[in-house]
């Protein structure tokens, strides 16, 4: 199964930091929050990634292409121009990375690679740590057969709120000005190919129309986690998680 990870968005609420490379390449303990996530991923098994580029998404893509080199040994001759490595300590990951353009919509950056997808596929935001079991999130979405889950995490008013009925999400609102009782969006969806169909233009958020016309049709399961969970929205959230880091309390550090 593959993992696409949203990381084209400009980060305006960490402009800090933003206005030198994407949010998902703001460094956690010296390597970028896009690694901590494909990290996650890849203790649960899943090494295929698509990355969804957009706002300076040349930086994901010459942090990928120096990769092996940053994290190998390597034995460099001039006379030959030949470059050899050694002690590959790399991770098995498979990159695509795909210009999806800089005014798009999360809905529009899944549409733009639908033909890098064979099958059902993890989908996560590139600002987002979390501790979720990525196999029972999968396993979870297999037995339901719903074409999309979510997972949902305790509320916070910014956020997206779901009214669920059992392990279905029967609407889903996002960002509502009150604080109501219920689960909010976490991210970290698995969805079936077929969602491309509910997705209309460039314009649009997955999290909108495409979301609560899944949950008004009953075809929108949610994975409940109530363990560790944040999203690194301004300087204060990214100074939180390099202290956890430091701290080696890291709640997201699985592997």
């Amino acid at each position: 199964m593959k993992a696409v990870i949203l990381a084209g968005g400009k980060g305006t609420r960490i402009s800090e930091e933003s206005h030198l490379r994407p949010k998902p390449m703001i460094e956690i303990g010296g390597m970028p929050l896009l690694w901590h996530i494909m990290k996650g991923y890849s203790y649960h098994g899943i090494n295929e990634f698509i990355i969804c580029c957009g706002y300076k998404g040349y930086i994901i893509k010459e942090y990928f292409a120096n990769y092996l080199l940053h994290m190998s040994d390597v034995t460099i001759d001039l006379v030959s121009s030949t470059l050899q490595t050694h002690r590959n300590m790399a991770e098995p990951w498979s990159v695509t990375l795909v210009d999806t353009g800089m005014e798009v919509g999360t809905g529009g950056r899944l549409k733009r690679i639908a033909q890098y997808l064979d099958g059902p596929f993890c989908m996560t935001y590139g600002d987002g740590v979390s501790d979720v079991d990525i196999k029972k999130l999968v396993e979870f979405h297999q037995t339901s057969k719903n074409l999309a889950t979510v997972t949902g995490i305790p509320p916070a008013a910014k956020f997206g709120v779901m009214s669920t009925q059992g392990n279905l999400v029967i609407n889903f609102e996002e960002k509502p000005e009150n604080d109501p009782s219920g689960w909010i969006n976490g991210g970290f969806f698995v969805l079936e190919p077929e969602i491309i169909e509910y997705i209309d233009t460039d314009e649009t958020f997955f999290e909108r129309e495409p979301l609560k016309r899944l949950a008004s049709e009953k075809k929108l399961g949610m994975f409940k986690h109530p363990g560790f969970w944040m999203c690194m929205d301004t300087l204060r959230d990214r100074n939180s998680l390099e202290k956890m880091w430091s701290d080696e309390s890291a709640p997201w550090k699985i592997w």
